[in-house]
């Protein structure tokens, strides 16, 4: 066997084995979210809606995530062949016009309800990975604010001049 013949046998392995926990953590909650990025969306969408509460530092920072979730859907249309600021333009219209439910189906190559087009996704896993990602966001902002605080008073943590070469 060649190398990169098992590489592909174990990415097929892992993919099957990913795909079969989707399914069994579906099954075992029974619950879903709409797929092909209507979810990232609808939660870019609210979180924008919540950072217009807020101000500063924490309102780009929640702006921010919201423009990271909507990478998942322009990143569906690119790979797709699409044009991702038609898609990423028409599926923030619709759910601007309560279409929640509505987000990419790769196999008609548009946009329509994906709940009733069958293109879902278990509600345990994008949980997972959202929850993921914000404690990933907080703890860059916690370090960027060490790093921040350590310049104002002119070293870095490792005490060396902030400046670089002096």
């Amino acid at each position: 066997m060649h190398g990169g013949t098992e590489h592909v046998i174990d990415e097929m392995e892992r993919a099957i084995k990913d795909g079969l926990g989707d399914v069994a953590s579906a099954l075992e909650d029974g619950k879903i979210v709409a797929g092909g990025g209507a979810i990232e969306i609808e939660l870019a969408k609210e979180l924008r809606k919540f950072s217009q509460s807020l101000g500063g530092r924490e309102q780009l920072a929640v702006e921010q995530f919201a423009s990271a979730l909507e990478s998942i859907p322009i990143t569906l249309a690119e790979n797709a062949g699409l044009d991702p600021i038609d898609i990423l333009t028409e599926l923030k219209s619709r759910h601007d016009n309560g279409n929640k439910n509505d987000g990419l189906n790769l196999f008609v190559g548009g946009i329509e309800d994906t709940i009733q087009s069958g293109i879902v996704e278990p509600l345990r896993i994008k949980a997972q990975a959202i929850n993921s990602a914000s404690e990933v966001s907080m703890m860059i902002l916690r370090i960027d604010d060490v790093i921040a605080s350590k310049s104002d008073t002119g070293s870095t943590p490792s005490g060396y001049p902030a400046s670089g070469m002096e």
